[in-house]
């Protein structure tokens, strides 16, 4: 047995390579990066691998890191949507500031249990601090708490469950629910209803107005109607930047009525939550600090890579209660009396130390070149709107709130719908930018989601110009 353990240690200690050749193997990742960035903006946007799909396998030999980073170049880097490119304008699109890259290999090689106190004291307080600014933005008290999920799905369904345990719901009601939404709400709500075993409850669809707002004039009406029936008024939702449109919801005039009728007031602020950082935008979502809770992606407006979300929850002891188990084998846990377990607060237990790819751009840049990114997505929407309304034949959204706006040309003859969805495709094949759809009442629009920090003038200026070129292309 010593001679079999000794031979296998010799084998197993391949996956710790030495000091010079860890140098080497860093050495052509991080030349790999920068040929990545250096040529990213003259890129494409978008990439049609015409090459057969290479299914990748493993084996028992290994592969040089050349091969590796060859292949990843060639199969997965350079096929679909380039997501780091200032030209990538389609759905809500994230950025990948390059310092959380260096957060996430920090966060890698030291191996941090960032989900409890006592293994990771230091992780622990740098996530709570995080969320303790995120609370700050949004206007909620000191008390208040949350967690650094991986996406806005996971923190639609904590804000779900957690409201569900506030109200103390039973089983025996959940058909009585009522949720009220619009059909511009995100769909991972209506997911996360399913997956919190409240798929039966009752959707009330919210109508919107001109301007894809919520209508509120008949909510309360509504939820008087609901409440005679014997139903239980449950959750209202509200978008701080709808995915589609960009859209702020009536968020103050929402807050008063759920106060009111005493139900959980959720505002789902995914894709615009961080443009709180402008004044002009804090004061048209005066009420966001009366919610109970509140969804954000650092990955979209805070352009961090993907699989940074946050939810932010006011009442800590529901949190708890629909969170909070522990086990034998964690009895020799001390926990802090200042500081929240991130496994106390989330479905999950073991994570990512994502907070280090958070912390160290926000600490490296300071806030104020966020503040200033932020501003000019909100100018650049602004600019291509009231750019193409000057270009005969093209009929705009309205006008946007945030960083998405949308269009479709209208032809002379013949159906838009039909046109706009080969001006989409011609967009998408050209692959300089990438743009992408929706349909809202039956009309086809084309989205501009200017989101990545990466994205300035001269890829507006760009998309002009392609967008006129396509449609020339289309007419004639």
């Amino acid at each position: 047995m010593i001679d079999k353990i000794a031979a296998l240690e010799k084998i197993a200690r391949q996956l710790e390579p030495d000091d010079t050749t860890r140098q080497e193997l860093t050495k052509q990742v991080i030349d790999h990066t920068s040929d990545f960035l250096s040529v990213l903006d003259h890129e494409q946007a978008f990439f049609q691998n015409t090459e057969p799909e290479n299914r990748d396998t493993l084996s028992e030999e290994p592969e040089s890191m050349d091969q590796l980073l060859q292949f990843l170049r060639n199969q997965v880097e350079k096929d679909g949507i380039n997501a780091a490119s200032g030209g990538h304008m389609g759905y809500v699109p994230g950025g990948g500031l390059y310092p959380s890259a260096l957060g996430d290999y920090l966060a890698a090689v030291s191996n941090k249990y960032a989900g409890i106190y006592f293994p990771a004291p230091g992780a622990a307080r740098m996530e709570n601090m995080l969320i303790s600014w995120m609370n700050e933005l949004m206007g909620f008290p000191p008390t208040a708490t949350g967690n650094l999920t991986s996406g806005g799905s996971i923190s639609n369904l904590i804000a779900v469950v957690t409201a569900r345990e506030a109200k103390e719901v039973k089983a025996k009601d959940f058909d009585k629910l009522v949720v009220y939404l619009s059909d511009q709400a995100h769909h991972s709500l209506q997911k996360a209803l399913r997956i919190a075993g409240l798929g039966e409850a009752q959707l009330r669809y919210l109508p919107i107005d001109d301007e894809l707002r919520v209508d509120i004039s008949s909510l309360a009406q509504t939820i008087k109607a609901d409440k005679s029936k014997g139903l239980i008024p449950f959750f209202i939702n509200a978008s701080l930047g709808t995915t589609n449109t960009g859209t702020i919801d009536p968020i103050g005039e929402m807050s008063e009525i759920a106060r009111k009728y005493q139900i959980w007031f959720h505002v789902d602020a995914a894709y615009g939550g961080f443009f709180q950082m402008l004044p002009e935008i804090r004061k048209r979502t005066t009420g966001i600090e009366h919610a109970d809770s509140v969804t954000l992606d650092p990955h979209k407006s805070l352009f961090l890579p993907f699989g940074t979300g946050a939810v932010l929850i006011k009442d800590l002891t529901s949190l708890y209660k629909a969170h909070r188990y522990t086990a034998d084998y964690l009895q020799d846990l001390v926990d802090s009396d200042s500081e929240v377990n991130a496994a106390d607060v989330s479905p999950e237990l073991t994570k990512h130390f994502r907070g280090l790819r958070m912390w160290l751009p926000l600490k490296l840049f300071g806030l104020k070149p966020f503040r200033a990114a932020l501003e000019e997505k909100l100018l650049l929407a602004q600019y291509f709107r009231n750019q193409l309304q000057q270009i005969e034949g093209f009929e705009v959204g309205p006008p946007p709130d945030l960083s998405i706006t949308m269009f479709r040309y209208v032809p002379t003859d013949g159906d838009a719908n039909a046109f706009n969805e080969k001006l989409i495709k011609s967009i998408q094949d050209d692959g300089r930018i990438f743009l992408s759809s929706t349909s809202i009442h039956g009309k086809f629009w084309i989205r501009v989601a200017i989101v990545v920090f990466r994205t300035h003038k001269s890829k507006i200026d760009l998309l002009l110009d392609i967008i006129q070129e396509k449609v020339q292309e289309l007419s004639s």
